[in-house]
């Protein structure tokens, strides 16, 4: 994380946050599949194809909507230069969260956490730099694995080992998975209007608070 300013880190941050809350909401109220996390649903089409056809069509369709999300939002960036994309991409993928929250309230079944892995995928692409996602933000274990290679670089005398700033990515999105379950607990669905208004603070905080 070294290559981004200290705005860009705080920015991810929060959108970690953001995405473990929605992922907690989203992982309880689907009947345990997720809407960031595709390596699980991955797993849960593997495990739904060996013996639940059920579970495994939900599985393929959230991954299926999170690459949607991706492509979309990538598509939409190519449109937009200049400072303004980063801030648009969190607009857009706020306002899919706007209406997956809607959704939750008036249509049952798989549509509402569809709609939310689209969002999910969306968002990751908010740090984007020249074709390349340099680490995602709804995802850990890849930050995981180069937070236990920093720790190395630092043990073994390496300057600037930035193992600090990945561990407080894995804590944001820890952070909001437990303020997540804890609304959901209190809420249900209802929980994913908190998410989509501090989806659209941070969008609107990028694309008018800040040129970096």
């Amino acid at each position: 994380m070294l290559m981004h300013s200290r705005p860009a880190r705080l920015l991810a941050f929060a959108i970690a946050a953001v995405a473990g809350y929605v992922d907690a909401v989203g992982f309880l109220g689907s009947g345990q599949f997720f809407v960031s996390f595709m390596s699980g649903n991955t797993t849960r089409l593997g495990v739904g194809i060996a013996g639940d056809g059920a579970a495994a069509l939900v599985a393929a369709s959230l991954i299926a909507s999170f690459v949607a999300g991706v492509t979309v939002t990538s598509l939409l960036r190519r449109r937009v230069s200049g400072s303004r994309r980063i801030g648009l991409n969190l607009v857009f993928c706020a306002a899919m969260l706007t209406v997956a929250a809607l959704a939750a309230e008036s249509v049952e079944g798989l549509v509402p956490i569809a709609l939310l892995a689209f969002a999910m995928g969306g968002i990751n692409l908010v740090l984007e730099s020249e074709g390349e996602v340099r680490f995602g933000l709804t995802y850990i274990t890849g930050t995981l694995i180069k937070l236990g290679t920093r720790l190395a670089d630092a043990i073994a005398g390496a300057p600037r080992a930035d193992w600090l700033a990945l561990l407080l990515l894995w804590l944001a999105l820890a952070g909001g998975g437990t303020l997540g379950g804890l609304a959901f607990g209190a809420l249900d669905l209802y929980a994913l209007w908190p998410a989509v208004a501090a989806t659209w603070l941070i969008g609107a905080i990028a694309l008018f608070g800040s040129r970096d």
